[in-house]
């Protein structure tokens, strides 16, 4: 199994932090820009893009701050995650996104590709854009 990378992106969004964190935090929220459809049972949250499904753990929830899942793949042990982070400036009070991922080295690109176009989406749907 190769390693992947870790990266982080920010991302400026004009909204409540309070607003932002339904729209990170629920299957409902989730499901308007991240993924197709989202259905979670307790911690265990399932994502489905087209026709294919993803499941991750919800592993931290602070609310109204940041929400972190693990991937959980069949074939692989490896603890890799993603974390949405909500960050506001102290002096400016501006909003960013803060967005933690792994990607394979060669995909990194693309990956951060993936998560500007599900923000750009989520920004549309928060009316932001």
């Amino acid at each position: 199994m190769d390693d992947k990378v870790k990266f982080e992106l920010e991302f400026p969004i004009h909204a409540s932090p309070q607003l932002l964190y339904q729209y990170i935090s629920t299957p409902s929220g989730l499901s308007e820009w991240f993924a197709d459809n989202v259905n979670s049972r307790g911690e265990l949250f399932t994502f489905i893009w087209n026709d294919s499904e993803e499941q991750a753990k919800l592993v931290t929830k602070k609310n109204g701050e940041r929400i972190k899942f693990r991937w959980l793949y069949d074939d692989d042990d490896a603890q890799y995650f993603f974390e949405i982070r909500i960050q506001v400036d102290e002096i400016t009070k501006d909003v960013s996104l803060m967005v933690t991922d792994f990607s394979e080295e060669d995909e990194v690109e693309e990956t951060k590709m993936l998560w500007e176009n599900q923000i750009s989406d989520l920004k549309q749907v928060l009316g932001s854009a």
